[in-house]
């Protein structure tokens, strides 16, 4: 005997998002414009929605375009954005663009990052900061949260590597609450709290105004915060994951160090 799994229907997807936005029906329906018994009729299967009604009701919980993708083939309707490789040949003017934003940016690191952490690419500095890490953790894809918590990788030489730590998980919880649970970064968050790390993060509110990473680096404690940014306007499913994470001297004494 087979049993056969139902793929979830678009209602019920939607359903899901509202709640994981913690949003009543009412409140959905106020914010999109439309009654709360159509909401309703949506989410329990009375009503089949219009592509235009789902991609309406995804923008204001805010989710992302691959999930919006994903809510429209439930619905039976063809997905509304392309999700191009980073090399294809209709991207090439942005990336160029976000190659020249790297490069400006030195004698400072700065990375250009995927959805999940992944290093899409990044500037020449950023050499001299992963040195020495096992190279079996620089090989792609590269996470830069393995990467940073990893014993064998940056975790070592961070100076502060309980309070960055902590940092960097808060940051992964929030994507993942973001994108609905996304197993990748589910997956990632369930490996990277097994690494070890010696000491708590200060209970004391710090004196810094912002988080700094505190790294060793060519025998000197480099103190950068960290500053990321993302294309407010993009319709490709990748562009959209894509954010620069550049960093800044925290301090007069490292802004000295990386300008020689």
């Amino acid at each position: 005997m087979t049993s056969t799994v139902m793929a979830p229907t678009v209602g019920t997807e939607l359903r899901r998002w509202r709640e994981l936005r913690s949003l009543s029906q009412l409140a959905l329906a106020n914010q999109a414009e439309v009654s709360t018994r159509h909401v309703s009729f949506i989410e329990n299967g009375r009503s089949r929605p219009t592509p235009e009604m789902i991609v309406r009701l995804a923008e204001v919980m805010q989710v992302p375009l691959g999930e919006q993708n994903r809510l429209l083939l439930a619905g039976g309707f063809a997905p509304r954005y392309p999700h191009r490789a980073t090399d294809d040949e209709a991207l090439a003017p942005v990336m160029a663009g976000l190659q020249s934003l790297l490069d400006a940016h030195a004698p400072y690191p700065a990375l250009l990052l995927d959805d999940r952490w992944d290093v899409v690419d990044a500037n020449r500095p950023v050499d001299a900061l992963v040195a020495g890490c096992d190279p079996r953790l620089l090989e792609p894809p590269l996470n830069v949260i393995r990467l940073c918590l990893h014993p064998q990788g940056l975790a070592p030489r961070i100076r502060n590597l309980p309070t960055w730590r902590k940092h960097l998980l808060h940051q992964l919880e929030q994507r993942i609450a973001r994108t609905g649970g996304d197993k990748d970064l589910v997956a990632l968050r369930e490996d990277v709290v097994g690494y070890p790390c010696d000491g708590e993060p200060p209970t004391r509110p710090s004196v810094d105004p912002v988080v700094p990473l505190e790294i060793e680096a060519g025998g000197e404690v480099l103190r950068m915060f960290s500053v990321a940014s993302q294309i407010e306007s993009a319709s490709d499913v990748t562009l959209h994951g894509l954010h620069l994470e550049t960093f800044l001297p925290a301090d007069d004494r490292t802004r000295r160090l990386l300008n020689p």
